[in-house]
């Protein structure tokens, strides 16, 4: 980035002016708690909320780079969490006597015209070191200069503000312990800020519009699983009820060390990442909620993880922001070129591996467990995340980007800089070049010791014992015949030979 990514001053800031008419553009920061676009825009004696469906993220589009490929964007259970977000964000303002402006189609068009429309004196807005993001940002700050519209631009996507990194952010290290050792050595984590009260529309303010039915922006029909953890509904209402039902009502921080690897159930893990990545949430009022919890419960190394889990999330966000575009390039930022990655466009047998990867079908079972899983629910625990990536960048050796970018189309709590950043760290071209694979029958037997879990989401495998069913290429043809599962037929054979590619990793 060109310029610092706070490029304001803050919402206590004495010598700011007070502007006749606001614009607050809201983008990956739908809610009303904790956000200083809004805060400050209320500073104004009216005040216009916008909000606009990007057509771009929705559909085919291009990775870009070197060997490009074409990938669905945004798929269904984040088009569908998104715009139940953007509605619980539309009441939350209605119930204060403002109002939601809803566009379709390029922001920096249609946030220009609705300031325009109002004759905005500035338009407020929260930054993003994602490439994509940034430049959707310069064109509508370049639309909004034409107009003599002043654009306000604030930081509010991670815990850490980049403003109190210890070193900048074009200096933060490049490994994980050594910038949490920092951050949590030379920085502290800013008060969370209050819901503002809001100033009232101007009188000409433009017509709120419809918010784009489902199958407009996505094309296809939310599927009706029960299997997965956790209904994941949009909003702000939503966030902060999960984090009231975890951490208070079931007491569940005080044991997440110890059962966050787990692979069934709503309760294992705190499950905030998606209202986190749409920013129903702030990390920082989980922050605060977790300093709350110790003061009140208990202070243990579980209320500390949490809290460690979202310094992770802090590091890839400001390694996007040191890196740009190299982050997710095929070298990564290492900019390694030792691997060949296999490219389905290139390669047949890639292509049909890759095909039966993204559906589940690759006769691994806790690889197609994961799959299905994601693929109904736009949902997978840590260690599946782990295992997939592990098998698809180590042992298929395909180009790990298309790994990751059907993450991003299914995932509800897809993050560019967590997702693509923990897909490189596990193919070893980010923050550590390391070899990280995973043994993935003997992570399945750790962590789905009963096959509970392999066979909820192939129930094809429910008659086998756990040995088998995380195995079951090594079933005698007597064995097939007395379960009744015969592979290849029942369930695919495996389509490599998983000793065979840990001995190419060796």
């Amino acid at each position: 980035m060109s310029d610092s990514p706070d490029a304001t001053g803050s919402a206590s800031d004495p010598s700011r002016s007070r502007h006749n008419t606001a614009v607050v553009w809201f983008r990956h920061d739908l809610r009303l708690h904790d956000n200083e676009a809004l805060t400050e825009a209320a500073t104004a004696d009216n005040l216009v909320p916008v909000y606009v469906f990007d057509t771009r993220e929705y559909g085919k589009a291009e990775y870009s780079g070197a060997r490009s490929f074409r990938y669905e964007k945004t798929g269904i259970h984040r088009t569908r969490f998104r715009r139940e977000a953007v509605a619980d964000l539309r009441e939350s303002l209605r119930s204060r006597g403002s109002d939601l402006v809803v566009r379709e189609g390029r922001p920096e068009r249609a946030v220009a015209e609705v300031a325009a429309r109002v004759d905005a004196d500035a338009v407020h807005l929260h930054t993003s070191p994602s490439p994509e993001e940034s430049g959707v940002e310069g064109a509508a700050r370049g639309a909004l200069r034409e107009l003599d519209i002043d654009a306000r631009r604030y930081w509010g996507h991670t815990l850490y503000h980049v403003n109190d990194l210890p070193d900048g952010y074009r200096n933060v290290p490049d490994t994980y312990s050594s910038f949490r050792k920092s951050v949590e050595g030379s920085a502290s984590v800013r008060a969370p800020l209050g819901t503002p009260t809001l100033p009232p529309l101007p009188d000409d303010a433009p017509d709120p519009g419809a918010i784009p039915p489902l199958a407009a922006l996505s094309g296809a029909d939310q599927p009706d699983d029960d299997r997965g953890v956790l209904p994941f509904v949009g909003g702000e209402s939503a966030a902060l009820d999960r984090v009231e039902t975890y951490l208070w009502d079931e007491d569940r921080l005080r044991e997440y060390k110890e059962t966050r690897n787990g692979m069934i159930g709503q309760g294992y893990s705190s499950k905030l990442s998606a209202w986190l990545s749409e920013g129903c949430l702030s990390p920082r009022y989980v922050e605060s909620e977790v300093d709350r919890y110790e003061d009140l419960r208990v202070s243990n190394d579980s209320t500390y993880w949490l809290l460690f889990e979202l310094i992770w999330r802090d590091f890839y966000q400001f390694q996007v922001a040191k890196y740009g575009k190299q982050f997710f390039a095929p070298g990564g930022l290492r900019e390694r070129d030792d691997i060949s990655w296999r490219v389905p466009a290139e390669d047949d047998e890639a292509a049909r591996q890759f095909e039966r990867w993204m559906s589940g079908e690759t006769g691994i079972p806790f690889v197609d467990a994961n799959m299905r899983e994601l693929n109904q629910t736009g949902y997978m625990s840590n260690r599946g995340r782990q295992n997939v990536a592990s098998f698809f960048a180590n042992n298929l050796r395909i180009d790990w980007r298309r790994g990751a970018a059907h993450f991003e189309t299914q995932l509800v709590d897809y993050d560019p800089a967590s997702n693509y950043g923990n897909w490189a760290y596990i193919a070893g071209v980010g923050n550590d070049s390391r070899d990280r694979y995973f043994n993935i029958v003997k992570q399945a037997r750790k962590y789905d010791g009963q096959a509970e879990y392999v066979t909820q989401w192939l129930p094809e495998l429910d008659p086998l014992p756990p040995r088998y069913a995380h195995e079951p290429w090594t079933m005698s043809e007597r064995d097939q015949a007395e379960y009744g599962v015969e592979l290849g037929i029942d369930y695919p054979a495996p389509m490599v030979d998983l000793d065979q590619t840990y001995q190419k990793l060796r």
